[in-house]
């Protein structure tokens, strides 16, 4: 598989870009600063990234309640982004939607979903959409192992697949469902397997390799956008951080959370892309610090933001067409 050297320098800025943003949300919220409770994505880059490069904004994404990543690999503002999980006016959703359900249609982010196996049903929508007005779009379902589990789930991948629709239902296996392993709360060898089940074709891949991230999603992009129908891709991507910022992480052990961090998807591609000469150290390190000062000022942005003003209650509760 090809790629340009401006491909990839997107790929990695926008890896490198979820990283610092969780990396300073978990730093954020543990001061008091971010309302509610957060899902932090970092680990996990190069399975939403390696999805999403492969999509134009009038593709559509439908997320989970761990839901940053994804925004971020589709395109969404980190400024905007960083204003709404501080519940500020002037974020993507004015404030009102926070972490669980930051959303952005501008970009095809139909939003996060703070109910487990909430999205399914919503991207086969989309992708009913796409295929009644011929448009060549598609629509992605990102699900984590323990929404795989679910009866919506299940029924929008029938559904695809009977309606042949351009749909793709990522399956991003972080080995836990909230702090239940997958091992016991998955009756089948794999995710992959049990979407194939239902009649469409499904694989398996390394959810810290961008590049076989990508090969798997162009090859479900082509079968979908061409007629083909939907794929199932289950990425193995285990998280740097618990289920939520706080989780004791009782349930894994030291070791464990010391292997996923050094099995980084960041450095193996830095590794990868230099030692191939697709990129140069001096080009990675200059991203660095470009996505650095970004986060510095999406905090600062979010920090003197004023809060939603009573008066926007009511604004907002119903989309207009």
């Amino acid at each position: 598989m090809q790629f340009t050297r401006e491909q990839l320098l997107d790929a990695y800025r926008r890896m490198v870009r979820i990283r610092a943003f969780e990396d300073r949300v978990n730093i954020e919220f543990s001061n008091g600063n971010v309302p509610g409770f957060v899902h932090l994505y970092a680990g996990q880059e190069a399975s939403g990234v390696g999805i999403c490069l492969e999509l134009g904004d009038d593709d559509w994404i439908g997320s989970t309640h761990r839901g940053h990543g994804h925004c971020i690999a589709k395109g969404c503002d980190v400024k905007g982004m960083m204003i709404e999980i501080f519940g500020k006016e002037g974020g993507l959703c004015r404030g009102k939607g926070g972490s669980m359900h930051i959303a952005d249609l501008s970009k095809g982010m139909l939003g996060a979903n703070a109910i487990v196996g909430g999205n399914p049903p919503l991207v086969i929508g989309a992708a009913l959409t796409a295929k009644t007005l011929k448009s060549g779009k598609l629509a992605v379902s990102f699900t984590g192992d323990g929404g795989a589990n679910q009866g919506t789930t299940f029924e929008a991948m029938n559904l695809a697949v009977v309606l042949k629709l351009p749909a793709i239902f990522v399956l991003e296996n972080n080995g836990y469902g909230e702090g239940t392993g997958v091992s016991y709360h998955c009756g089948a060898k794999d995710l992959a397997s049990r979407a194939a089940a239902f009649g469409m074709p499904a694989v398996t891949v390394d959810g810290t390799d961008f590049f076989a991230v990508s090969e798997a999603m162009r090859d479900a992009a082509e079968r979908a956008r061409t007629g083909g129908g939907p794929t199932a891709i289950e990425t193995h991507c285990p998280r740097f951080y618990g289920h939520f910022v706080g989780d004791p992480q009782l349930y894994r052990s030291k070791d464990e959370i010391k292997a996923a961090r050094e099995n980084d998807p960041i450095g193996k591609f830095r590794a990868r892309t230099v030692a191939a000469a697709l990129l140069e150290a001096a080009q990675l390190d200059a991203v660095d610090r470009e996505v650095e000062q970004e986060i510095e000022e999406a905090v600062a942005a979010a920090s003197g933001a004023p809060w939603p003003s009573p008066a926007e209650l009511e604004r907002d509760v119903y989309v207009q067409y």
